[in-house]
């Protein structure tokens, strides 16, 4: 039963269908010609509010204004969304569960704000292990637990947001299978009443996941800068 609830995360078996599991991660870029030249509508309006807001809000985070970090960030935040939604639909691939999708993002953008502020800013990266009125007595611990906090970062950005999307799938997935098994036409009203909340909540759940994943991204790069 284990295994056989886990397998909806599991891609296709053959190489022609794994392959098409992954690229539907990069299908949303099809609707940015869409957006770009169809006439402006309620949807594509609220889109680029939210949009804006949002790079407005990243800027205020960031110490430096750097308008391309707002937008790589603004971008990011936009592809786990895609994702996110999509994953909610039946029979396609959750390609945000799993933690080569979550890796792939978390630990390339955690090595490149390393390497940027090690070498650009050396000695604000040191005073940053250390955090200030520390004793002198804490100070070679302080320095430990700054280090370790610091290389899990890209590990706990890639965890949470894989597994918030496992436990709400899985909750789907448990509820969608007993409901044939019922019996009762009460029973069965009440389990797709709580199918279709669990569902919104879900959809909320997408939301909230890639926000703070952008986030926290924004907040690690403000670090640096």
């Amino acid at each position: 039963m284990m295994a056989n609830l886990f397998s909806i995360f599991e891609p296709s078996s053959s190489i022609f269908n794994l392959s098409l599991n992954w690229i539907s991660t990069l299908l949303g870029l099809l609707f940015i010609p869409y957006l770009y030249w169809a006439s402006p509508s309620r949807w594509s309006l609220c889109w680029s509010d939210m949009m804006f807001t949002l790079h407005k809000e990243f800027k205020a985070l960031l110490t430096v204004s750097c308008v391309g970090s707002t937008m790589f960030l603004v971008s990011l935040f936009s592809l786990i969304l895609y994702n996110n939604f999509l994953g909610l639909l039946p029979y396609v691939f959750t390609s945000s569960s799993h933690m080569v999708m979550t890796l792939a993002l978390s630990l390339p953008l955690w090595v490149t704000l390393m390497v940027k502020g090690w070498i650009n800013h050396t000695q604000h990266m040191f005073a940053h292990l250390v955090p200030q009125g520390t004793p002198p007595v804490l100070m070679p611990f302080m320095v430990l637990i700054e280090t370790i906090s610091n290389i899990i970062r890209p590990g706990t950005l890639a965890v949470r947001l894989a597994a918030n999307m496992i436990a709400g799938h899985l909750l789907l997935t448990l509820l969608g299978n007993t409901g044939p098994t019922m019996t009762s036409s009460l029973i069965l009203s009440i389990l797709v009443f709580s199918q279709i909340l669990l569902l919104t909540l879900e959809s909320a759940v997408a939301i909230i996941q890639s926000y703070v994943f952008a986030v926290l991204s924004t907040l690690y790069t403000s670090e640096i800068n």
